[in-house]
């Protein structure tokens, strides 16, 4: 299985800047694309970034230019660094990460237990 542990989140002030990480550990062949996604009270799951194991990103429109997300695969760990933030962005943000269990098994999605962020002045 794959445990996916979140740190990173807090309360910072409008325009400022929180760091997110995210480190997947257990028993696994392989890792694949690892993601964020937030979800706001009252609102559906949303992606805000991910990115694949060779580095290619996507981004959602709303954080493009002021989010930037990025890995780590020797240490199994993406990272989503969070500038100029705006009240619209407090959510809980979790972690995503697609991976195989072994070579014989599909890739399956995994969650974190999630992380708050509260963009308030």
């Amino acid at each position: 299985q794959v445990q996916l542990v979140e740190s990173g989140g807090g309360l910072v002030q409008p325009g400022g800047s929180l760091r997110l990480s995210c480190a997947a550990s257990g028993s696994f062949f392989s890792l694949y694309t690892m993601g964020w996604y937030r979800q706001a009270p009252g609102n559906q799951r949303e992606l805000v970034a991910r990115i694949a194991s060779g580095g290619t990103t996507n981004y959602a429109d709303s954080v493009k230019g002021r989010f930037t997300i990025s890995r780590d695969n020797a240490k199994n760990t993406v990272y989503l660094q969070m500038d100029s933030l705006k009240p619209e962005d407090t959510a809980v943000y979790y972690c995503n990460a697609n991976a195989r269990i072994s070579i014989t098994q599909a890739a399956s999605s995994y969650w974190g237990q999630g992380t708050q962020v509260t963009v308030s002045s």
